[in-house]
């Protein structure tokens, strides 16, 4: 094998070990992996407002690690969890560019539970909770 094959043949096999790793630490924590999959494409990997879209949006994306410093230490909550869901208008977050994941969940958890009865407003709830959660964890101190 040439040096050039064997280098991407290492490169690819590393990448894939990453994913593996990845995929592994996200299936122990849902925060994360809903994280990953719903909000880092703007407010980036590690949450500091910096993701790949987050250039092409009017409003610049919330440094989500300074949600609890901007909130006197405390990590609001339940106003974060109110701005995820976005089915009610919250006044103080302005105009919203952000996806109204109320809606998205509730139409991700149709389509995956077509076919048994299950509670919409539930399986929202513990997705934006395990999110919030999971926010709450990377706040810096």
């Amino acid at each position: 094998m040439n040096t050039r094959k064997t280098l991407s043949v290492l490169l690819l096999g590393s990448a894939l070990l990453a994913t593996g790793l990845a995929s592994a630490q996200d299936r122990r924590d849902p925060g994360r992996r809903e994280y990953r999959t719903s909000c880092a494409a703007c407010h980036g990997a590690e949450g500091k407002g910096d993701g790949p879209l987050a250039a092409s949006l009017n409003k610049p994306p919330v440094n989500l690690t300074l949600l609890a410093q901007r909130n006197g230490g405390v990590f609001p909550a339940q106003h974060v969890q109110q701005v995820i869901d976005g089915r009610t208008e919250v006044k103080p977050h302005g105009s919203r560019e952000m996806p109204v994941w109320g809606e998205r969940f509730t139409n991700q958890g149709s389509a995956e539970y077509f076919d048994v009865s299950f509670n919409s407003e539930a399986y929202v709830a513990a997705r934006i909770m395990v999110l919030s959660e999971y926010l709450s964890r990377i706040q810096v101190k």
